[in-house]
């Protein structure tokens, strides 16, 4: 063999073991892309809430969540009030949920992992502190002494101590009375209880049914909020994931708002409750009643309501809101 011959034979190994290491290379390039896709697609999500969640419950209605989540399979799981939702969420049961204000400070505080996704505007007269129609209870400061049932950890509870504080009672002034809802309500229509700090559908349902008096509710104190919570695990997984929740039930409240008959439907049927009940706790609903990420005031406010628990020795630590808060930057 010429060492012309030589030569070429020996350029086309080289271009030959060249082509073949591109093309080993190539596919595990793509392997790579396609793995950190699949890690980002959701194929569950668990969405926690409560009779409260009209939104909510417009949105699995309406099939929302499964327009912008394709591959998922959507799950719904109701809980009595937000304490039993955190809990959930705190040990990976539920990815999202719909709280009042005050379940997130007191799983803040016992060192439970949450995100505050966005937030609503609670309905002013959407809770308050009834009492038996024929009971001498009055004025806040006839609350001394007597039994009041609340939920512990729940929005109730902290409409209670702005009452308590307003009537310049403390805790030790009351006998507290820990009751989820419906143990609640057994209690306070057996009269086991003189008083009971409540929230909506509860409380229409009180309303209606039972001779009450409404002795305070949440048009006597500031501007408060509701919670869209999300566990930080998964949305740290599926980063788009809270802002997809935030779309689909603003999309939910639009619809609500074009729909009021139909919505009042699905709100009745989806809880159980009767169509006058259901009708008088759409009423007090804001319309529109949007959802929006958390800003400085909302912020503010919830700082200050765990500052109050914290000085009324209602929770054991000082916690700061803001370490919890979900940003989409």
């Amino acid at each position: 063999m010429t060492l012309l011959a030589k030569i070429s034979v020996i350029s086309l190994l080289i271009s030959a073991f060249s082509l073949s290491g591109c093309q080993k290379t190539e596919p595990q390039s793509t392997e790579k892309v396609t793995s950190a896709e699949e890690n980002t697609v959701v194929k569950t999500l668990s969405i926690g809430f409560q009779k409260s969640s009209l939104n909510l419950l417009v949105a699995r209605q309406q099939q929302l969540f499964e327009q912008v989540f394709p591959n998922a399979k959507i799950e719904w799981r109701e809980f009595p009030a937000g304490p039993q939702m955190l809990e959930a969420l705190a040990v990976g049961a539920i990815d999202f949920g719909y709280v009042g204000n005050t379940p997130p400070i007191f799983a803040q505080a016992a060192a439970k992992p949450l995100s505050y996704v966005a937030y609503e505007v609670v309905a002013p007269k959407g809770q308050a502190v009834l009492v038996h129609a024929n009971d001498k209870i009055n004025t806040l400061q006839d609350l001394k002494g007597k039994r009041v049932a609340v939920q512990k950890g729940s929005s109730a509870h902290e409409l209670l101590a702005k009452t308590l504080q307003k009537a310049g009672l403390s805790w030790q002034d009351i006998q507290p009375i820990w009751l989820p809802p419906a143990d609640a309500r057994a209690a306070f229509d057996k009269q086991a209880v003189d008083a009971w700090a409540i929230w909506e559908p509860y409380l229409g349902t009180a309303e209606l049914q039972g001779p009450t008096k409404t002795l305070v509710d949440g048009s006597a104190f500031p501007t408060t909020y509701s919670f869209y919570i999300g566990n930080p695990d998964f949305i740290q997984k599926h980063p788009n994931s809270a802002q997809k929740l935030i779309n689909s039930v603003n999309n939910a409240d639009q619809w609500i708002v074009k729909h009021q008959d139909q919505a009042l439907q699905i709100y009745a049927q989806s809880t159980g409750l009767s169509t006058p009940v259901a009708q008088q706790v759409l009423n007090k609903r804001p319309k529109p009643s949007p959802v929006y990420a958390l800003n400085s005031e909302v912020i503010k406010s919830q700082q200050q309501i765990a500052d109050l628990f914290k000085q009324e020795q209602l929770i054991p630590v000082h916690i700061n809101i803001q370490h919890s808060v979900w940003s989409a930057q």
